[in-house]
């Protein structure tokens, strides 16, 4: 069974993040990472391998030769090889999934797992699309998987806002992870210099077909303003003075 992981080059989340002059976002002294939900899903995949499952993990990212830091990450938390679609253009949700889409058709998976979002635009799309470019059923939100026995469909659980439903999908698919699924391991130094021997293959985007266009293009970035000091109200009736004329929320 192949499991492809997409993996995210993101800003570190416990790092703070600054603007440039020119309105974006200043990668002078930012550390970088994978982004968390797509660790819980290269985590899950390592689960299933370490369960008794015949599983090989291919990690991709697409980008420049900068996300190959995290590529090499990926290889030490447990994949086996990994894949870098090389594209210095603009890229958003439509352009990364009609590139998974055609390294999926070169690769096989059994599963694709990735996380339900990106830390750094929100964008939760790119699963649904990929699904949709490939016609594969896909589970999004997933806070547990289990695989049938003879690999053919997968029951995912899934928190909604009425509790907790579960969904049962065919395999190939594409599950999209949530936070609850699991917690990533600690890498350590051995996993590390291990993963310095692995395969990391690079694709370029053009020998994947005709690139489309990326339609979202970020033209700024703003920091929300600083939140005023709160300060101590005497009374019930001070306080319910100020969020009525102050605040303006009752």
């Amino acid at each position: 069974m192949k499991v492809l992981i997409p993996i995210k080059r993101v800003p570190d989340p416990y790092g703070r993040v600054r603007l440039a002059a020119s309105g974006l976002i200043d990668d002078s002294d930012i550390k970088w990472v994978i982004n968390p939900f797509d660790e819980i899903a290269l985590e899950e995949a390592v689960r299933m391998r370490e369960s008794g499952m015949d599983v090989e993990i291919v990690s991709v990212s697409v980008g420049s030769d900068s996300c190959e830091e995290q590529l090499r990450a990926s290889l030490a938390m447990g994949a086996d090889r990994a894949v870098r679609i090389e594209d210095d253009g603009e890229l958003d949700p439509t352009v990364v999934a009609y590139l998974l889409a055609e390294l999926v058709r070169q690769e096989e998976p059994t599963l694709v797992l990735m996380g339900k979002q990106a830390i750094d635009d929100d964008f939760s799309q790119v699963g649904p699309m990929l699904a949709a470019k490939l016609g594969w059923p896909q589970a999004t939100f997933a806070s547990k998987i289990e695989i049938s026995s003879d690999e053919g469909s997968v029951n995912v659980s899934r928190e909604v806002d009425a509790g907790r439903e579960t969904i049962a999908v065919q395999l190939p698919a594409v599950i999209t992870v949530d936070l609850r699924l699991n917690e990533p391991r600690y890498v350590a130094l051995p996993a590390i210099i291990k993963a310095r021997s692995k395969p990391l293959d690079r694709i370029s985007s053009s020998d994947l077909g005709v690139r489309p266009e990326a339609r979202i293009k970020v033209i700024g970035l703003e920091t929300p303003p600083s939140r005023k000091a709160g300060r101590r109200v005497g009374s019930v009736d001070e306080l319910i003075t100020a969020l009525r004329e102050e605040a303006r929320v009752i």
